[in-house]
């Protein structure tokens, strides 16, 4: 049998806005108008603000470890921008909080998952969101859940879902995207490839020159963007959305952007990061290249800064007064959203919080009387 070629793919890699707020207007035509722009770089300063106000909160001892967003605010903004507001579905990580605020999820919420109160996790009604999700990969799997769900009942909906780069070294995520092309799922794949797992680079965790190539695998739509450009996050997004929402399937995109911060506040990047690398990076923050859009545009100058400024301390300030001022829990709410019906023996634990059924049936905790020495 004689040889042939029996697949041959590319990937194309996109970028409308560079580091130095220079747009291609070819690409750029029919995405964003001035005014989203405007909307969508308030929106970042805002949530920088919050994210850097959070840091000082853990530090301070108010607030238990938290992952900063710092640096990767465009592939949040860019793609939940557009995503339908109320119709479509953000499955999201642990990263994406520009986004979750632009679809209606209260800032404070996100502070107080972070301080330990459940409360956080108890998305509102109407916003259509699930938890933020810390595990690696695993929400993969619900995001392609909830867009089979909406296929039959034949909804024009799109399920967008949020992962690192180290994510896609994890079973559930194959397990999530083979599921997603076998059914034709209206799911959207957003990869933030920040360039580390934890402390893990990119190339260490995976042989591949890109990670969009995984998607070839599944016969899937794919693509690599500038992570850290809102134009491009939104275009490539906003094609993902509407093939998924015509029936045309799942489709991945990798969005290449950096995390400016630790991993975590319990993280020491110092340890294994270049601090060069860092800083070349810094010079590519999307907060950085917007303001210069802008400015080139006669959209924006320091005194809108300055007012942008304060009113982002103003909102800031008080969405951490209402994650820190809220009722505390009681002691009842462990047992009263523990089930949906009180079984008779916790009632008496909750009432008299002593565990009163093992007290009454030392056999039930594996108890036995003390034999009497000889």
């Amino acid at each position: 049998m004689p040889r042939r070629t029996v697949y041959e793919a590319s990937i194309e890699y996109m970028q409308i806005l560079d580091e130095h707020g220079n747009l291609d207007e070819k690409l750029a035509k029919d995405t964003l108008s001035d005014d989203d722009v405007v909307y969508m770089y308030e929106h970042m300063v805002t949530c920088r603000q919050l994210d850097e106000i959070a840091f000082k909160l853990q530090r301070s001892g108010r607030m238990g470890t938290y992952p900063q967003n710092k640096g990767q605010e465009a592939a949040a903004i860019g793609s939940g921008f557009a995503a339908k507001k109320g119709e479509d579905w953000l499955v999201p990580c642990y990263r994406e909080n520009a986004a979750l605020y632009m679809h209606g999820l209260p800032m404070h919420y996100i502070l107080l998952h972070w301080m330990g109160d459940e409360r956080g996790n108890q998305i509102p009604d109407g916003v259509n969101i699930t938890p933020i999700s810390i595990p690696i990969g695993t929400h993969m799997l619900h995001a392609v859940g909830i867009a089979w769900a909406m296929k039959l009942r034949k909804e024009p909906r799109v399920v967008l879902t949020y992962f690192g780069d180290g994510s896609t070294s994890e079973g559930d995520f194959h397990e999530a995207m083979n599921f997603a092309s076998v059914f034709q799922t209206p799911t959207v794949f957003i990869c933030q490839n920040n360039q580390w797992a934890i402390s893990t680079p990119r190339e260490s965790q995976m042989n591949s020159e890109t990670v969009a190539q995984k998607a070839l695998a599944y016969g899937m739509p794919t693509c690599q963007i500038d992570g850290n450009d809102i134009f491009a996050a939104y275009k490539a997004t906003k094609e993902a959305t509407d093939r998924a929402r015509a029936g045309g399937g799942p489709s991945f995109i990798e969005m290449v952007t950096y995390r400016l911060g630790d991993h975590t506040t319990a993280d020491d990047a110092r340890r294994y990061r270049d601090q060069a690398e860092v800083d070349a990076w810094k010079e590519k923050d999307p907060i950085i290249r917007t303001r210069l859009y802008l400015e080139s545009r006669g959209l924006w100058d320091d005194d809108r800064q300055i007012k942008l400024q304060d009113r982002a301390k103003t909102i800031v300030s008080e969405v951490v007064k209402a994650a820190e001022d809220i009722e505390k829990p009681g002691t009842d709410d462990f047992f009263d959203h523990m089930f949906a019906v009180l079984p008779e023996h916790l009632i008496r634990q909750r009432d008299t919080l002593r565990t009163s059924s093992i007290g009454q049936n030392p056999e039930q905790a594996g108890l036995r009387a003390t034999p009497a020495r000889v």
